[in-house]
C-alpha cells in the first residue's frame, strides 16, 4: 500500500463542516482518515502543513486549454501544470478549441491527451452548437455519453432564442448544465471595455452592462420555461445581479460563477491601456465589484471560476484595439482571492474556499471530489496564507503568461497541490519530506 501522511496542518472542508487542526492519512490515493493520527503503517510520506491550510483541491469550471489548435498558446500539459501549481486538481476546458469539441471525436481525443499528459483531473465541456456557429444544437446524446459534463459555446454566446430554448430541453434529458455566455452582440460590437467613466476618459469605445445582463434575463426565463439548468458565467456587472437572485428566487435551476479578475479590479486596469486587462466580459466599476461580492457572500453567485484565457506575447503586445481578450488565471485565483476578499474582511477563508471546492463540485456533479470525505480521491491543496509572492511574468507554468496581476504581490502561496495522493506541485519548501 501507498501510504501518505499530512501532519498537523488546520484542515478546512466546507462539504463536511470541517475546520480543525489535525492530520489527513491517504491509503492508495484515496483519504482514509482525517482527524488527530498516531497509528499509521511505518515509513509513509510524511508532509509536514504546520501553520498551513489543508483543503480539497480547488475545481474550475472554466478554462481554456487551447489543445487542439492553439498549442502555441497553451496544451494540455502546460495547462495542467498551470492548474496545480494554482491548487487546482479538476478543470473543465472549453470546446472552442480547433477543431471545436462539438463531437465525440473531439471529446474522445481530449479524454485520450489528457490520459497521457495532464497532471489533474480534466473534465472536457461539449459546445451548445455545432462550430460554434449558433444556428443548429449538437448531438447533445454522442457528447454525454463521450464523457463531457456540461455544454457551452463560451467566447460565442448563443444569440437565438429558440436554439437556446431547445439546447436547454436536450440538455435536462442527460442532467447535464447549460453553461452560459451571455452577451449581446450587438450591443458589444467593438466595443473594447466597460462603457464608463475611464473609457470616456481615454477614449476607448465602451460595452454597456446591458450587453450582459440583457442575455442573462433571457436565459433565466428560457431556463424557467424548460425546467433545464442554465449556469451564468463570468457575471461581470451588478445589472445582471437581480435577475439570476430572481430567477432563483422563482426556484428556476440557476447557478452562475465570478471570475476573481471581476471581484478583484476595476476598469481603472485598463487606464494605462493594460491589454492583460482587455477580457470579455470587460472589468467593470467599482459599483459592479462591490455588487458581485455581495452577490458572492449571499449565494446569488455560487462559485469562482477562472476563465483561464491563455494568449501569445505577440498578440497581446498589439494595440488594445487589437489585441485579444482574455487574462490567464489558475495561478493567480487563489491568491487574488485571499488578498482581495479574505485580508479585506469580506469573506471567510472558508467561504472562499467552499466557492472553489464543494460549489463547482456540485454543480457539474463530481462529489465527493471537492471535499475531504473519507474514501474519497485525495485530492487535496496546501496553503501557506503566511507567505506573499510578487507576480511576474516569470512566475508562471502556464505556457501563456498575459496575466492581470502581473505587478502585485499577493498573499497566499500554494506549497503542495496532490492529485488522487499523488504530489503533482510542490513549492520549494524544507518542511516537506
Amino acid at each position: 500500500m501507498e501510504t501518505t501522511i499530512i501532519k498537523n496542518g488546520r484542515i478546512i472542508d466546507p462539504a463536511n463542516n470541517l475546520d480543525t487542526i489535525g492530520d489527513i492519512l491517504i491509503v492508495d490515493g484515496v483519504i482514509a482518515k482525517v482527524g488527530v493520527i498516531d497509528d499509521f503503517p511505518s515509513d509513509p510520506v510524511v508532509i509536514d502543513a504546520t501553520d498551513k491550510i489543508v483543503c480539497p483541491g480547488f475545481i474550475d469550471l472554466h478554462t481554456h486549454l487551447r489543445e487542439p489548435g492553439r498549442e502555441d498558446k497553451e496544451t494540455i500539459k502546460t495547462g495542467t501544470m498551470a492548474a496545480a501549481a494554482g491548487g487546482y486538481t479538476s478543470i473543465c476546458p472549453m470546446g472552442n478549441t480547433s477543431p471545436v469539441c462539438d463531437s465525440a471525436a473531439v471529446v474522445k481525443f481530449i479524454k485520450t491527451r489528457a490520459d497521457i499528459d495532464a497532471i489533474v483531473n480534466v473534465y472536457p465541456m461539449g459546445t451548445v452548437t455545432k462550430n460554434l456557429a449558433g444556428e443548429e444544437i449538437v448531438e447533445f446524446g454522442d457528447l454525454y455519453y463521450a464523457g463531457v459534463k456540461g455544454f457551452t459555446d463560451d467566447g460565442n454566446p448563443v444569440m437565438n432564442a429558440e436554439i437556446m430554448r431547445r439546447a436547454l430541453e436536450y440538455s435536462t434529458m442527460f442532467g447535464l448544465p447549460i453553461l452560459d455566455h451571455c452577451e449581446d452582440k450587438q450591443l458589444s460590437d467593438e466595443g473594447v471595455m466597460h462603457d464608463g467613466l475611464v473609457s470616456t476618459r481615454i477614449g476607448l469605445k465602451g460595452i454597456p452592462p446591458q450587453a450582459e445582463s440583457i442575455q442573462v434575463a433571457r436565459d433565466v426565463d428560457l431556463a424557467a420555461m424548460t425546467g433545464g439548468h442554465i449556469h451564468i458565467q463570468h457575471v461581470s456587472k451588478k445589472a445582471s445581479l437581480c435577475h439570476i437572485r430572481q430567477g432563483k428566487k422563482q426556484g428556476v435551476n440557476i447557478t452562475a460563477e465570478a471570475t476573481p479578475h471581476h471581484l478583484c479590479l476595476t476598469d481603472e486596469k485598463l487606464a494605462d491601456f493594460n491589454t492583460n486587462a482587455k477580457m470579455n466580459p470587460p472589468l467593470g466599476s467599482e459599483e459592479d465589484r462591490q455588487a458581485l461580492i455581495e452577490a458572492l457572500i449571499d449565494g446569488t453567485i455560487d462559485c469562482i471560476a477562472t476563465d483561464h484565457a491563455p494568449h501569445t506575447d505577440i498578440e497581446k503586445d498589439m494595440p488594445i484595439t487589437l489585441a485579444p481578450f482574455g487574462t490567464i488565471g489558475l495561478e493567480t485565483a487563489f491568491p487574488a482571492c485571499y488578498t482581495y476578499l479574505v485580508k479585506t474582511s469580506r469573506l471567510s477563508v472558508s467561504m472562499l474556499i467552499q466557492k472553489m471546492t464543494q460549489a463547482p463540485a456540485d454543480i457539474i456533479k463530481i462529489a465527493p471530489r471537492g471535499s475531504l470525505s473519507l474514501g474519497a480521491p485525495a485530492d487535496i491543496t496546501i496553503i501557506d496564507l503566511n507567505k506573499s509572492q510578487l507576480i511576474t511574468k516569470d512566475f508562471f507554468h502556464s505556457k501563456s503568461s498575459n496575466n492581470c496581476f502581473i505587478g502585485e504581490t499577493l498573499c497566499g502561496v500554494i506549497t503542495t497541490t496532490l492529485v488522487s495522493g499523488k504530489v503533482v506541485f510542490r513549492r520549494d519548501d524544507p518542511k516537506i519530506t
